[in-house]
């Protein structure tokens, strides 16, 4: 058989919504038995989003959790229940890793803090996540993705100079987290692993988006000057946006971020036989930035006779920074990702198959799979508490009838 980089690991996973079970999914794909542990009286929030299969609702039915939560062990606890702590603390002294992503207090509320996990096994590593990380006056504050984006001040810089502000795309900044946090975990696994010790990760998800923003913090900081919304602009291209193509909503990005890459555009945008020497006025970055509304009329004028794909590769081949917008359709129809296999499907026992997408990292000496679909809401329970974690037949007998399995 062949091995993966984690196997042998094992988490014990609170996470839920985004940020954390992303996280936790490379940990899976890549080898670790993650334990997800939910609740039945509270559904996690991405069973109760959209998109269902068949259109039809379901706290087993969104492709939003089964694309997140792949290869995990499903196992239902009522944290409200006064034995639910001693299940939990078991659990613990099985885990390498315990995980959460709770408004800080949390774990504290259920006497589980990383002090107390520590008590039991004290090599534990702990991996907390929140809007804004433990301390401070603001810790608490509850919230999901499109809330930070905007006190990371994405939302401050996205949309059009004339127009109100709009968030990012989604929970924008827990599509940032993972990466963090997938690297501080690997790290204290490993100080685990050479010293015995273990470690209590606090992530901040504003602070972890705040880069993204680098080069306009900078500005601030260096020269005082505060940016705002551009739209598709950018003082260092033109034409620089998203341009209409032959169809129904089909569009094509192009950047010239060079005079050159400019006059490649303007040869192929040329009735054939005509001289673009007239253009001689959008010849340097400066002329075609000072007539950019006039620019992006041209280009789109010439782009929407074409058909998306064609151009696109037509473009690229001669040097012109260019990609079609793809649908979801065309990215499963994508031949680079294809070839990479980007895309596993997995059979669901209510949702059928579905496409769940794969690191984006291939390992080559030990890669890592999707083999099992997201589970059912407490689908192994049993299993996960009685082979993977130990318990006896009669223990977990006992916690069933008291109700803390719910």
């Amino acid at each position: 058989m062949s091995t993966k980089p984690l196997d042998g690991i094992k988490v014990l996973d609170f996470c839920w919504v985004a940020v954390g079970p992303m996280t936790t999914k490379y940990l899976a794909e890549h080898g670790a038995t993650v334990i997800r542990v939910e609740s039945g009286k509270r559904p996690e929030t991405l069973r109760r989003a959209a998109p269902f299969a068949g259109g039809v609702s379901g706290i087993n039915r969104s492709a939003y959790f089964a694309n997140y939560n792949a290869n995990k062990y499903g196992v239902t606890i009522d944290m409200g229940h006064p034995r639910a702590r001693e299940l939990v603390l078991r659990l613990t002294a099985w885990a390498d890793l315990v995980t959460e992503n709770f408004t800080p207090g949390t774990m504290e509320r259920w006497r589980l803090s990383y002090q107390d996990l520590k008590d039991v096994n004290p090599g534990i590593v702990m991996f907390s996540t929140s809007m804004l990380g433990r301390g401070g006056p603001m810790e608490r504050q509850p919230g999901f993705g499109p809330v930070l984006s905007s006190l990371a001040g994405l939302t401050h810089i996205t949309g059009w100079p004339d127009r109100d502000p709009v968030n990012p795309y989604g929970a924008y900044t827990d599509f940032i987290g993972p990466r963090f946090a997938v690297a501080a975990i690997l790290a204290a696994l490993d100080h685990r692993r050479r010293t015995g010790q273990g470690t209590h990760l606090d992530m901040s998800q504003l602070e972890a988006s705040l880069h993204f923003s680098a080069p306009y913090l900078l500005d601030q900081a260096v020269n005082g000057r505060e940016q705002g919304r551009r739209g598709n602009r950018d003082p260092d291209a033109a034409p620089n946006g998203v341009y209409p193509c032959l169809g129904e909503d089909r569009w094509i990005a192009i950047s010239c971020q060079t005079d050159q890459e400019w006059q490649t555009l303007s040869r192929l945008m040329a009735p054939e036989g005509e001289n673009v020497d007239h253009w001689s006025r959008f010849s340097t970055l400066a002329g075609r930035k000072s007539m950019e509304d006039e620019l992006d009329r041209m280009v789109a004028d010439w782009t929407k006779e074409q058909d998306g794909q064609a151009l696109m590769h037509a473009l690229q081949e001669a040097g012109v920074p260019a990609g079609v917008v793809n649908d979801c359709r065309d990215l499963f129809e994508d031949p680079q990702l294809c070839h990479r296999q980007h895309f596993t499907f997995l059979d669901h026992p209510e949702i059928g198959p579905y496409g769940s997408d794969r690191a984006e990292f291939n390992l080559s000496k030990s890669p890592g799979s999707l083999d099992t679909p997201a589970p059912l809401l407490g689908q192994h329970t049993e299993y996960a508490l009685k082979e993977l974690v130990g318990l006896t037949a009669q223990e977990y007998q006992s916690l069933e009838e008291d109700g803390v399995l719910e």
